[in-house]
């Protein structure tokens, strides 16, 4: 099977809200796949304009007006921020003279929010979808239900046989990552590709969409998150080491990186449990496979029972996996992490609309005790019936239950919960 074969999760999301709003938006890093999600979901049906060719971005940019109005629905515009403010503008026109959903499907490599190059937010009009790498199940394949079930029918967690995957198969899937193309490499290519994402995202792709001068500093700031990633952003620490003069645009730079989708912040939660909760938000590189590259960590070095980049990575593998599965659950789910002055921890905990709540811990380690269950224990106690499950994570092979509604999974139950 081809990258481009690969079942999307998010390709039936996508074709939903087509059937129910005027214009889609899907957003997520370069090279994730959404060109070749978005030419599927048109199909030969509807029109396509690749804003990345440049005759299409120059008719684009010559008149929006017409672009906007030119061949069948749904009008496909890949790398839509492009064609800036014009073009937007122009889709908002077609879309308030005529309210018929499916339109517009959009799709760019930048938070169509917070790009500076576009203002208008199409606010009422549209729906906003991401698309991240490839999660481990689109790559064997398979549907990724653990998130859905934990919430729906948290006795199903305890159904998977023994855990085919080994502690060194986790460490070569954290290297691998899952960029579409970084999957189909050789592992002795995937230096290269990292190198040069990185530096094309980085220097081009956010100068062009921001008009920032020193582009040069983006690569390092990106490698302090990736030896921070899985722990708590303090941004005056990243400016200390950055070197950059001054405190708002270290600032900037970090806002930069996260609209172009290479890391992502996980605020932290609360619910009046105490006074004491630290407040910072956690930062992830957004793929494994990028954060160990920056690292210049493979799996050989990460089986190394001392380095201490294999639980961050570990944790950051398991957060961007369910980073993924909310994103196409059909409902909202949202994920945070909590740590109190008490020393009371959870490394990630995602909570419904409706307050219901799963709680995660990750561990490297192969083996799981009760011990490992006691901060899920007291959440559990502090919060009632809002609390689902909690589950500790681990590289061991077996699922068992901890305690009531805690149990202890290996990490391939993220995808192979049936």
């Amino acid at each position: 099977m081809t990258t481009d074969e690969r079942l999307r999760h998010l390709e039936k999301p996508v074709r939903e809200a087509l059937s129910h709003f005027r214009v889609v938006v899907v957003t997520g890093p370069r090279q994730a796949g959404k060109t070749t999600l978005v030419r599927k979901v048109v199909g030969d049906a509807g029109t396509l304009v690749r804003l990345d060719r440049q005759p299409d971005l120059q008719a684009v940019l010559a008149d929006p007006a017409a672009a906007a109005l030119q061949g069948p629905t749904p009008r496909a515009f890949d790398e839509v921020q492009r064609g800036g403010d014009p073009l937007v503008r122009a889709i908002k026109v077609v879309v308030d003279d005529n309210r018929a959903p499916g339109q517009f499907l959009l799709n760019g490599s930048a938070d169509f929010l917070t790009t500076p190059v576009l203002t208008e937010s199409l606010a009422g009009r549209a729906v906003f979808l991401e698309l991240w790498p490839f999660t481990q199940g689109e790559i064997e394949g398979r549907r990724d239900k653990f998130l859905k079930q934990a919430f729906t029918n948290r006795k199903q967690l305890l159904s998977q046989d023994l855990s085919p995957v080994s502690p060194y198969d986790y460490l070569q899937r954290i290297c691998r990552g899952g960029f579409p193309e970084v999957v189909a490499l050789p592992e002795v290519a995937r230096g290269d590709w990292f190198s040069n994402y990185v530096r094309s995202v980085a220097q081009r792709d956010v100068t062009e969409f921001t008009g920032v001068r020193q582009a040069q500093y983006l690569p390092k700031i990106l490698s302090l998150l990736a030896a921070r990633t899985a722990n708590e952003l303090v941004a005056a620490h990243i400016h200390d080491e950055a070197g950059l003069g001054s405190r708002n645009t270290t600032d900037d730079y970090l806002s930069h990186l996260q609209m172009v989708y290479l890391a992502h912040l996980l605020p932290a939660w609360s619910r009046g449990l105490t006074a004491k909760i630290v407040r910072h938000p956690k930062v992830y590189i957004a793929d494994t496979g990028l954060a160990a590259h920056l690292l210049g960590k493979d799996s050989g070095s990460l089986s190394r029972p001392t380095d201490p980049a294999r639980g961050p990575l570990v944790e950051t593998f398991v957060a961007n996996e369910l980073l993924r599965q909310c994103s196409w659950l059909g409902w909202d789910v949202r994920l945070h992490h909590f740590r109190d002055r008490d020393r009371n921890e959870i490394d990630l905990i995602a909570e419904a609309a409706d307050g219901r709540v799963v709680a995660l811990e990750v561990k490297a380690a192969q083996t799981v005790s009760v011990r490992d269950a006691r901060q899920l224990k007291w959440l559990r106690d502090k919060i009632g019936n809002d609390f689902v499950c909690g589950v500790v994570l681990h590289t061991g092979e077996r699922s068992f239950r901890l305690d009531d509604n805690i149990y202890a999974l290996p990490i391939s139950a993220l995808w192979l919960t049936p």
